[in-house]
């Protein structure tokens, strides 16, 4: 499993209208609007590293409003949230 954080910046007027259409990418779970120097931020999960430079490169890139990205690709999870997930037994 690849992981990868993307930091966005889009135009004030497009930035839910961007983060519609990033939310319904394959692979991207989860778009948050944020305060900061961002405006949004995209946590994408997907099988390996060819599947992630398709989508940064075939689709991030497609949506018009985008100004600038900043990627970066997990190396290691060390979330409680996800390690409890890993032994949920479906109970």
């Amino acid at each position: 499993m690849t992981t990868a954080i993307v930091l966005i910046n889009a135009e004030r007027q497009k930035i839910s209208k961007v983060g519609d259409q990033l939310a319904a990418i394959h692979g991207v779970t989860e778009v948050f609007s944020v305060s900061g120097r961002y405006d949004l931020v995209a946590l994408i999960r997907l099988k390996n590293h060819d599947d992630l430079a398709e989508l940064m490169t075939g689709k991030i890139t497609e949506i018009e409003g985008i100004t600038r990205t900043e990627s970066m690709v997990a190396f290691r999870v060390l979330s409680k949230h996800d390690l409890e997930g890993m032994f949920d037994l479906g109970s």
